[in-house]
Order: structure tokens, then sequence, then C-alpha cells
């Protein structure tokens, strides 16, 4: 195994002392391995905040792609994953908060919808680093995209925080508990499926919005 793929399993694997000797040896701190990933790509994944924070000071790049297939970035990842600690350290050394990567996916929309419930303190610590509520990806911002996922919680965490409810949102969670209820063939999943829209809907409705 050449150096490149021992600096990314070190780093895949959490191994701090591994990842600096490495560095120490000449590794190039952003080359990519055999499966096009690297160091700081595998460490972000694998939320290991020890070694993201040793390639960053060895100058590895946080606004790289980074992803199984180049999709996101760094910051990307961690928001997705929910890595708080980690998405502070690539910021602080100049990861954007704005729509990147190949996807062209803002953190926060990933962050609000990647899964059931989103990451809270992840979408607090963007919008604390100048996110903008508003930006959307497909015609659609964090809200309207949590919305469209039946994501209550998120919907009521994002409006706390300053997000605009649209009636596109409403049309949204609308469109979405149809097309979830169609997929569900359990009938008390079913049910679940369409309480978790009404209430989503209500929240919009008690912010304002009409509809």
């Amino acid at each position: 195994m050449d150096v490149t793929n021992r600096l990314g399993r070190a780093a895949e694997d959490g191994d701090v002392a591994a990842v600096a000797r490495l560095l120490t040896d000449g590794a190039e701190v952003d080359g990519l391995g055999g499966d096009k990933r690297s160091a700081l790509d595998l460490a972000v994944h694998a939320g290991h905040v020890d070694v993201v924070r040793v390639l960053l000071d060895a100058g590895a790049d946080p606004r790289q792609r980074a992803g199984a297939y180049g999709e996101v970035t760094p910051l990307g990842l961690a928001a997705m994953y929910g890595y708080v600690a980690v998405a502070e350290l690539l910021l602080d050394a100049g990861a954007t908060t704005g729509a990147q990567g190949r996807l062209n996916f803002p953190p926060l929309v990933l962050a609000a919808t990647s899964t059931e419930h989103g990451h809270p303190r992840m979408v607090d610590l963007l919008l604390r680093r100048g996110a903008d509520i508003g930006e959307v990806r497909k015609d659609r911002t964090s809200l309207e995209w949590a919305a469209a996922f039946g994501n209550v919680r998120m919907v009521r965490h994002l409006l706390a925080r300053g997000a605009t409810p649209t009636a596109k949102a409403v049309s949204e969670a609308r469109a979405g508990a149809e097309r979830f209820s169609k997929a569900v063939r359990d009938e008390q999943r079913r049910q679940e499926t369409r309480e978790a829209y009404a209430l989503v809907v209500a929240a919009l409705r008690d912010a304002g919005v009409v509809g």
C-alpha cells in the first residue's frame, strides 16, 4: 500500500499518530487514494475530529470535493452526519456556508434533511456562521425541503430561527403527504405519515402562512 493510501486508511481509522507521522514523512495532504478520496474526506466522513484538525493544520483544503462520488465537500459531509465539532474546524479553516460541491447543495439543506429529524445543532452552527436560511436548492429553501419530507421538528426549528413560512412550504407538505401515503402500505404507518404532515401544515399556519 503506497503512502497516500496509508494516509487515507489512518485518517479513516482515526489514528492521529499515524496521520501525523505519514505527513512528516512526506505524504501529500490532499492526495487521492485508490478510492479517489482524500484523507480529509475520509476523516470527516468518520467524524474523527482530532484527525481533521491535524490535516487542516497541515494545509488540507477545506473546500475540496468529498463523498464517495466527489458530490459534496467536507463541510457538506459534516452537515449530513451532524458532526458539529468537525464542521467548526472546517469553517475556521475557510470552508464557506453557501451552495457547494458538484451537486451544489447548501450545507444548511443537508443538515436539515439528511436524517428523519435533521441535525438542529448543525443548523444552529451554520446559521451562526453566516448561512442564509432562505438559500434555495432546486427552488426549495431548507424549510420547504423539511416540509416536503414531513419533518415537523425541523420545520419548527427553522421557523423558530427566522425561516419565512411560505405557501410553497404548505404545498410541499401536502404533496409529500400524498406521495408518501401512497408509498406506504401499512395502514398504521400511513396514518402516522398523515399526522406528521398535518403537524407540519399546522406549524406553518401558526407561523402566519395562509393556505
